[in-house]
């Protein structure tokens, strides 16, 4: 069907040239108007054989949306799809300009790029270098109240994962500043006492960078700096790509960050033609990345911009839509941190407009609910699982999700769901098929570590037997025989028995069933052919092993990726042995690691392709998305905190003392550094981020409310210690929504 605009969508297709930005609410349609706006360019503009639209947007799965769309709109004007405009990532652009020109910043024409896990293996080995190195560098910043023991414990455990997230954000940051490691070391030797947290941040961006030097790689953030040292340093090549580039589109522009900003400019030209689509109120990356949706507000407030709106939204109900209006009016108005009453700002969302090509749903008050009752968590997800054991059935042809707000509780949320039987899909960190694989990889791992365990031996046994777990009696039978092989004395001799012994009696059956010896006889046999390969290289072993335990395609593919990954970290880490790479497996295990496996959420998502499943995702993951029915959960004053005195925050780790956010301190003080300012005071950056971070989490709120199309449930808990009150802006929800339309008391309705 051809695309209609509506009234405010035909204002931006009427752009022609010059600088333009849209701000978007959600459900407005903004990547189908800037696909169409792409197209009528490179239809009508006059564009040469050698010149493009480019297109910016956020992550690789909108790369591919957006050809998609534009093509369709492309051939429908009888066109050739495919030529006349590029769709690139901000790292995919600035590739593209250095690759062009390497030369030019001092890199050779084969340069590489390390990968994600590359560059968190390489930033590791660089942390636990500097932690080994300053046994007592946590002394000063411990809880004075801590007992001695906990703090060994905190010294050996949290204490280093803690200064690798301090070392990432210093990282990533200086270079959006464009410092370098010798950058900031001149500037650490220009102040008259060396601040502790700088001079860390310092010395393992410096072996970071020298450890990705050796390898003759980049990361993704040098690879930014580059392109726009080349746009600087060659103003003919900057001048070429202007004209390569005469029009260019950014989407997502609430997630600029400085560089993007830089880089954009520089190629647009002071007197170019640049559109800047996106939501200010959609900002929520900003605490871990150096995006800032101040860009967008900024460029909108420029007098050569001509700023417009696409208020309109027909993705949601109109009583979906009055709620998340309610929220940035209590937001604006009556939050009652006055910091904060900017976080999100106007238009209000509209409805579609009568007769409308993309109208609502049909609006039912009912479908919002804000359920009063004071669940634990345990209780919140009962309540989900029953919910939707009604809904379900119902509803095969919809879609729905529940969204959590970390992964660590959307495996808990999967877990329930499996346990109840109920399809799910999964927009996490990991799946739990990638956990469960790895986890059971891991287990025979260590019982290859451990050869003289007969708990781990019996672990592996369970592994190995995995698949007796779908039937009753044949999961007894292994329970059974697992139990007996955990109470072996001598592992050594059931495995490896003497030729004159070379029988089972060294561990005692349930009973006379012959299917016991034959599984403990063909268990004996695996287990020691993986003894013989455990002196194969890690990867080679883990595929050994992977041979034995699958056998469909998919898990044999995984098996392999996983078997890279460890080859890979191996490499970084050169004194790893097995537990050290157990421990790598268990992380990916425990949802603690970004790890990709071969699954719809590596690539694009569509919710419509998983109708009658419910998708279970974080709130962040689910941004551009939208679903029939939405679970909004943990809406709590933990997760969503409104920087009130009491509020918790996940940054202020409880064994630093007078509840300083340390990675929010080496920020602060990495920022005032390259300004040349003073540095901040102890505990000014960390009051800071409070508001930042609840800020983000306004937002993250508004993102969650928006991806519901018909009903929306919002939820609490009282957190693990059932202490956690309801968020403040939940709260003032609830009561604004019973004066208005008489709150929906009961949890469902079904």
């Amino acid at each position: 069907m051809a695309f209609v605009p509506r009234p405010k969508q035909a204002e931006v297709l009427a752009y022609r040239g010059g600088m333009m930005g849209v701000s978007a609410v959600p459900g407005s349609g903004k990547t189908h108007v800037l696909s169409a706006l792409a197209a009528q360019l490179v239809a009508d503009a006059g564009l040469a054989d050698d010149q493009e639209v480019l297109i910016v947007t956020l992550v690789n799965s909108a790369v591919d949306n957006f050809s998609t769309r534009v093509d369709e709109f492309i051939k429908a004007r009888g066109l050739l799809p495919r030529v006349g405009y590029r769709v690139r990532t901000l790292h995919g652009l600035a590739h593209d300009i250095v690759r062009e020109r390497p030369t030019l910043v001092g890199l050779s024409e084969d340069f590489r790029i390390a990968d994600e896990q590359e560059t968190g293996q390489i930033l590791q080995a660089a942390v636990s270098a500097w932690v080994s190195a300053h046994p007592d560098a946590l002394l000063p910043w411990i809880d004075p109240g801590l007992e001695e023991r906990r703090i060994d414990w905190v010294r050996e455990d949290p204490w280093p994962d803690l200064v690798r997230n301090i070392a990432g954000d210093f990282i990533r940051l200086a270079k959006d500043l464009g410092l370098t490691p010798e950058a900031v070391a001149e500037r650490l030797d220009a102040l008259p006492t060396e601040p502790p947290l700088l001079a860390m941040g310092a010395a393992i961006y410096a072996d970071y960078q020298q450890s990705l030097a050796y390898r003759a790689a980049l990361d993704y953030d040098d690879l930014i700096g580059y392109a726009l040292a080349a746009l600087k340093k060659d103003e003919d090549y900057l001048l070429r790509l202007r004209a390569r580039w005469p029009f260019i589109l950014e989407d997502e522009a609430q997630d600029s960050s400085r560089l993007q900003e830089q880089i954009l400019r520089l190629l647009a030209g002071p007197g170019g033609n640049w559109v800047r689509v996106g939501d200010p109120n959609q900002a929520i990356y900003e605490t871990f990345t150096t995006a800032n949706p101040r860009y967008l507000r900024e460029f909108l407030e420029e007098a050569r911009v001509d700023a417009r709106t696409l208020p309109n939204s027909g993705r949601s109900t109109e009583s979906i839509i009055a709620l998340a209006n309610l929220l940035v009016d209590w937001s604006r108005a009556d939050h009652p941190v006055a910091e904060l009453r900017d976080a999100l700002a106007l238009p209000h969302i509209q409805p579609a407009p009568p007769g409308d090509p993309q109208p609502n749903p049909p609006d039912d008050p009912s479908g919002v609910r804000l359920p009063p009752g004071k669940y634990n968590p345990a209780e919140e997800l009962e309540a989900i699982t029953k919910s939707l054991r009604r809904w379900l059935p119902a509803h095969p042809e919809e879609t729905a999700a529940i969204l959590v707000p970390t992964n660590q509780r959307g495996e808990v949320v999967v877990n329930a769901l499996k346990a109840h039987g109920i399809e799910y899909v999964e927009l996490l960190r990991s799946t739990r098929a990638t956990r469960t694989h790895a986890g059971a990889l891991g287990n025979i791992l260590a019982s290859l570590a451990d050869p003289a365990s007969s708990r781990k031996l019996a672990t592996a046994y369970r592994v190995w037997r995995r698949h007796d777990r779908d039937d009753a009696d044949a999961n007894k039978r292994m329970d059974r025989l697992a139990k007996r092989i955990e109470a072996c004395r001598n592992v050594e001799e059931f495995l490896w028995p003497r030729p004159e012994a070379d029988d089972l009696t060294c561990i005692e059956l349930p009973d006379a069933d012959p299917i016991y010896e034959e599984h403990l006889a063909q268990f004996r046999a695996v287990m020691r052919r993986w003894q013989s390969a455990a002196s194969l290289p890690i990867d080679q072993l883990l595929i050994t092993i992977g041979q034995d335990l699958f056998d469909k395609p998919g898990e044999l593919a995984l098996t392999h990726k996983l078997a890279g990954a460890l080859r890979q970290a191996q490499a970084v880490h050169v004194d790893w042995r097995l537990p050290e790479l157990i421990d790598e497996l268990a992380a990916i295990a425990r949802n603690e690691r970004k790890f990709q496996g071969f699954s719809d959420e590596d690539t694009s998502f569509d919710p419509d392709a998983h109708r009658g499943k419910v998708t279970v995702a974080t709130s962040h993951k689910a941004k551009g998305l939208e679903w029939d029915r939405v679970y909004l959960t943990s809406v709590n004053a933990y997760d969503f905190p409104a920087a009130l005195a009491g509020d918790s925050f996940i940054a202020e780790r409880w064994y630093i003392r007078d509840g300083l956010n340390l990675q929010a301190e080496a920020l602060g003080q990495l920022e005032a550094l390259a300004r040349g300012a003073g540095l901040p005071g102890l505990g000014d950056p960390s009051a800071a981020a409070r508001v930042d971070y609840a800020a983000e989490r306004l937002r993250l709120l508004y993102v969650g409310i928006t991806r519901a199309r018909k009903e929306l449930i919002v939820s609490s808990n009282t957190g693990r210690y059932g202490k956690v009150a309801p968020a403040a802006a939940l709260i003032a929800l609830r009561e604004a929504w019973v004066q208005a339309r008489a709150l929906q008391e009961e949890w469902s309705d079904e």
